[in-house]
């Protein structure tokens, strides 16, 4: 449904995409990530036919993006990461006007637009002026735009942006209800929001593409240490001493209940001994469990991501 083949896009001398290719099959969900001036924006912008690349080729929906864009367009819901809206609208004139400008019939607008104010949580403000709306509220009018014509296609720039955690969880349920249905792309700071939603992540960094695989199995490649939780009652300085002294603890983080441990072995042979010498200090144990290397590891071990990203 989306085919990217060797995109490159360059602003003068500055490489913001460089040689990528990847692939986005029919009802599948799958997200972008990377670092702030990674690419995410412009690979999206040439797909919904916005920018033209400077080499290499896409195709949306078997349309390609620079011979057939009006094609393109017309398969493709986009919401970009700052929604152009009119804030001398009412929401509901808004939308109407969208509608219009995508040509759906008439005699279909009213029901279509019903539904789509009604899965986006805008009844209750729909007749208000867009420009007194909170960054939450035109976050989901950007989200309904790109819903109107019942496009195939969705690509999604940050569309969690500015929403309050309720917000968060009624917008990642309504994307997962695509699943199957429609053929999403979508970018996103928040990796734990990408790892809940999308069955593939693809990360760039630098314009270039260096991961590309489910979260569950990107996350399994992490080079991070395996780290145990633990959580006690008693002398803090106390039983910190004792587990720094136990073979195969490399470092003990505190934390607001006790300790985060990484470990340079196998956690199955120290957990144990960890317990142990909570218990040796008089320590009360109320907490010893694994972290696994989370999708956040592998995304900061792939990016290096420190503060080296381009302006």
């Amino acid at each position: 449904m989306i085919e990217v083949a060797g995109l490159t896009r360059r602003y003068g001398e500055t490489v913001a995409l460089a040689d990528v290719s990847f692939r986005v099959d029919p009802g599948e969900i799958v997200g972008f990530l990377g670092p702030n001036g990674a690419g995410k924006t412009t690979a999206m912008k040439i797909l919904t036919c916005t920018l033209a690349p400077t080499g290499g080729r896409a195709t949306v929906a078997g349309h390609d993006v620079v011979r057939q864009s009006m094609a393109v367009r017309r398969e493709t819901g986009f919401m970009p990461e700052h929604v152009p809206l009119y804030p001398d609208n009412t929401v509901r004139d808004f939308l109407v006007f969208v509608a219009r400008l995508k040509e759906v019939p008439a005699a279909r607008q009213k029901g279509q637009l019903d539904a789509i104010v009604e899965r986006t949580g805008l009844q209750d403000v729909q007749d208000r002026l867009v420009g007194h709306l909170s960054k939450g509220y035109r976050q989901r009018v950007g989200l309904a735009q790109a819903l109107i014509g019942d496009p195939p296609i969705l690509i999604l720039d940050e569309p969690s942006a500015g929403l309050d955690p309720h917000q968060i969880v009624e917008i990642r349920n309504l994307v997962r209800e695509f699943r199957g249905q429609k053929t999403v792309l979508l970018s996103s700071h928040i990796l734990n929001e990408v790892s809940l939603i999308c069955g593939r992540v693809l990360i760039l960094h630098r314009g270039r593409l260096v991961a590309e695989e489910a979260p569950a199995v990107l996350a399994a490649r992490s080079e991070t240490r395996p780290r145990v939780i633990l959580a006690w009652d008693g002398n803090e300085t106390a039983v910190r001493s004792a587990l720094l002294a136990v073979p195969g603890v490399a470092e003990v983080v505190s934390t607001e209940r006790g300790a985060e441990v990484l470990l340079s072995a196998d956690p199955a042979a120290v957990r144990p001994l960890l317990a142990e010498a909570v218990l040796s200090r008089g320590g009360r144990l109320q907490q010893l469990e694994d972290r696994a290397p989370s999708l956040e590891d592998l995304f900061l071990q792939l990016t290096g991501n420190r503060g080296e990203d381009r302006p």
